[in-house]
């Protein structure tokens, strides 16, 4: 009980900076909204091409919003570890030490604070997506997908948090994000379906756990609830956040041990 409160706690407390400065949900937003406004339309033709075309049987904007939908979870949460190192500059986390706060709390209450933003972005982006991009939503489907950002976004944001604690430094956790980042979301299919790919390269984002995120995603919004990809989705990226909130975890009880 005393986990699950401490939890709470620290949850509210993010919460309650994030209220405090909504600029950070606003900017995450702005980046997928200039895509669906400016990049979709470029799709559309897609739909008029005779047989159609490889990724795209569910429609133009039901293939790429899903994907936009990961690309924001994946930004806005691989990001918030930069938080964290301004509250180890400023102290915060030191004074956490003569608390008797769960270290573990510590890294979950900030996580979660991470998913529930993200979630409210999914949310708000796909209800403009409707009248912007003419989007047809399968609402079970999209709410089955948002299981799927739970995962990414809870993994991401232990990561963040965990490679911030161990770096502590600003310039070298942009450079070491963007370059775990980078070859992640190409090799996703996030902008286009990997089936449009040449034979490598979809043999190469295989082993990429985002690639089923994405393709995950894609199945649940257009009503395919029973497609492998939603639980090779789930395996692989439920595994991939409880290893890596486990390490993070630990990070956390060391830096405030």
């Amino acid at each position: 009980m005393k986990a699950l409160r401490d939890t709470w706690l620290v949850y509210s407390r993010a919460m309650m900076l994030n209220v405090k400065q909504p600029v950070w949900l606003v900017v995450m937003l702005i980046q997928p909204l200039y895509f669906l406004i400016f990049f979709a339309p470029l799709l559309n033709s897609f739909d008029d091409v005779p047989g159609g075309m490889p990724g795209f049987e569910s429609g133009a904007m039901e293939t790429f919003v899903p994907g936009l939908i990961i690309m924001m979870a994946l930004f806005g949460s691989t990001f918030v570890g930069f938080g964290l190192i301004a509250e180890l500059r400023q102290g915060v986390i030191e004074r956490m030490r003569v608390t008797p706060v769960s270290r573990v709390a510590l890294l979950i209450g900030r996580t979660l604070s991470t998913v529930t933003t993200t979630l409210v972005q999914a949310l708000i982006l796909v209800v403009l997506a409707s009248p912007l991009g003419g989007l047809t939503i399968y609402w079970p489907g999209v709410f089955l997908m948002f299981g799927i950002i739970v995962l990414t976004s809870f993994m991401l944001g232990a990561l963040s948090y965990g490679v911030a604690i161990v770096l502590k430094s600003e310039d070298t956790l942009a450079p070491t994000l963007n370059t775990l980042v980078q070859p992640v979301m190409l090799l996703s299919g996030i902008m286009l379906p990997m089936a449009l790919a040449p034979s490598w390269l979809q043999n190469v984002a295989n082993f990429n756990p985002f690639y089923y995120a994405v393709e995950a995603a894609r199945a649940l919004f257009a009503g395919e609830l029973e497609s492998d990809f939603v639980w090779q989705a789930a395996l692989f990226i439920g595994g991939l956040a409880v290893l890596l909130v486990v390490w993070a975890s630990r990070k956390f009880a060391r830096a405030v041990a």
